[in-house]
């Protein structure tokens, strides 16, 4: 008889779980972008800049891809505490600053889409820089050897990389009720969407350090000494 895995071992997948499902509507899209890049689709309106300067888009894509997809498995503590968590880690720094430097460029660089205005472009810019400094902090954190810090920036980060993600939830009830956004409503829409990662992050970073405190405060059992034999 093969016994099923522990309850706490099957909770821990959760998160990683749940982060990949929602990471997976911006990497079909990114996959759906690619395709007509490398095929040659019909050039429209609302690809034109994508046809016009092809590499950032690319560029954007397979980083935030890569990023939001081993990004979720870092969220598993049982791999946290494996060396797999410091190869991969390596792989995420890189991926995440393609995927953010990118995404800044392009707010500035392409033509606004469709719905899309300054104040859009511009909570693109803030988040960008956000996300690529918290890296950064994160990286400089791990080099240190405080885990703590280089968790919480982390995991802000990935918080706003996963932004498209959470959009899809935010603006698909206006679309079904309403239409398609006005550039008011969907610089909001946009806006809630990350608004709602980074409370996320912040809920999960505390709960993270409230158990360390407690692991902290809890008496450690006594060892006893050389040559004691315990029954």
């Amino acid at each position: 008889m093969t016994s099923s895995a522990p309850p706490r071992s099957r909770r821990e997948w959760l998160a990683p779980a749940g982060l990949i499902a929602l990471s997976l509507v911006p990497m079909i899209a990114g996959a759906s972008r690619l395709t007509q890049l490398s095929t040659g689709a019909a050039v429209t309106a609302e690809n034109a800049r994508f046809f016009d300067s092809p590499l950032p888009v690319i560029a954007h894509i397979v980083g935030s891809s890569v990023y939001l997809l081993l990004g979720a498995l870092q969220f598993a503590p049982s791999l946290r505490r494996r060396r797999w968590h410091r190869i991969v880690g390596r792989v995420l720094v890189p991926a995440g600053l393609v995927s953010a430097l990118s995404g800044m460029w392009m707010a500035v660089a392409y033509d606004l889409p469709a719905h899309s205005g300054l104040a859009l472009m511009l909570m693109r810019l803030v988040l960008g820089t956000v996300m690529a400094a918290g890296i950064v902090l994160a990286f400089v954190a791990i080099l240190r050897r405080d885990v703590p810090t280089h968790s919480a920036w982390m995991t802000r980060a990935y918080a706003i990389g996963l932004g498209a993600g959470t959009q899809v939830f935010t603006l698909a009830p206006w679309v079904a009720l309403a239409g398609p956004p006005d550039e008011l409503a969907n610089t909001v829409l946009m806006g809630l969407g990350w608004a709602i990662n980074l409370a996320v992050a912040e809920v999960v970073i505390r709960r993270r350090a409230r158990r360390s405190r407690r692991r902290t405060r809890t008496p450690q059992p006594r060892t006893a000494p050389a040559g004691t034999h315990l029954s």
